[in-house]
């Protein structure tokens, strides 16, 4: 029988393949084709499809296998079954994006040489490569190697990313297609508010860097012009290396959170030309304010 911690660790690694391949409800999840991707037994991977289908999140159907009872994107993990360094502060994760920053890594590498470079086993190696992959800056290749994605990896770069930022989501919130969505501005003000009360003390730098695009992607969204949103979405891909290179200044933070409730304000008040003006002067003071040392 499988260890209990085994199964219960491949369950987690099932959730992240199962988002990262953005999973629709009714997809069919083969035992072997899991259990060769994470390079385990079957046996593991079948006690953590049981402890899936326990919580409602796949079915098994008979002679046939186990299938997605929900999409992807809504299956949510415990917090009880996330290691502790799936918080955003793994060091691994971070000696990875540092290394790749510096220029220590090649563009295309092999799980075996990340495993020993960094003296991991391989199924927290994928855990980590899925989360970045996920991120937008690696992607996997046949076989068992990774290549790496372009990033933003220059100070100048990253000024020229603010700059382009800037412009963007100006004019996108200026087009006479923009219309603020309800639902979208309401989680908005509730994450920014919690970031704003303590949440700037306690909050990882990645779940703060999530919390803060996901803002301004919300924003742009509003535009209905889905170029402007897939451009922003790239940059804040491209830079996302060079802002975890970044040390914050978190006593900085709960300003920025004040902007970010005023330009909700401002546009529910009717006021969107004044908040476009804003944002652009809130998009160019952040990179006033950040100095990277690349």
């Amino acid at each position: 029988m499988a260890r209990n911690g085994v199964s219960l660790q491949i369950s987690t690694d099932i959730i992240e393949f199962v988002k990262s391949k953005d999973m629709q409800r009714g997809q069919h999840l083969p035992l072997q084709m899991l259990a060769d991707h994470f390079r385990v037994s079957r046996a593991p991977v079948m006690s953590a499809l049981k402890k899936l289908e326990g919580r409602g999140i796949v079915q098994a159907e008979p002679n046939r296998g186990y299938f997605l009872l929900v999409d992807g994107d809504q299956i949510e993990t415990p917090a009880t079954q996330v290691p502790q360094e799936a918080d955003g502060n793994d060091p691994a994760y971070f000696r990875i994006a540092e290394d790749r920053l510096a220029g220590k890594l090649p563009e295309r590498v092999s799980e075996n040489e990340l495993m020993r470079l960094y003296d991991l086993p391989r199924t927290k190696l994928l855990k980590l490569l899925h989360r970045i992959a996920d991120e937008g800056w690696i992607e996997r290749l046949p076989g068992n190697g990774w290549a790496f994605r372009q990033t933003l990896t220059s100070r100048e770069s990253y000024e020229e990313g603010y700059v382009f930022r800037a412009v963007i989501e100006q004019q996108a919130m200026l087009l006479p297609t923009f219309q603020p969505d309800a639902e979208g501005f309401r989680r908005a003000r509730e994450l920014q508010t919690a970031l704003r009360d303590g949440g700037f003390e306690t909050w990882s730098r990645a779940e703060i860097f999530k919390t803060n695009n996901e803002f301004h992607e919300m924003l742009v969204a509003c535009s209905r012009n889905g170029f402007f949103l897939d451009s922003l979405k790239r940059i804040n891909r491209l830079r996302r290396l060079i802002e975890y290179h970044i040390t914050i200044d978190r006593s900085r933070l709960p300003q920025q959170t004040a902007e970010h409730l005023h330009i909700l304000d401002l546009v529910e008040g009717g006021r969107r030309e004044e908040a476009a003006a804003f944002l652009h002067d809130h998009i160019l003071g952040a990179s006033r304010i950040k100095t990277p040392k690349v």
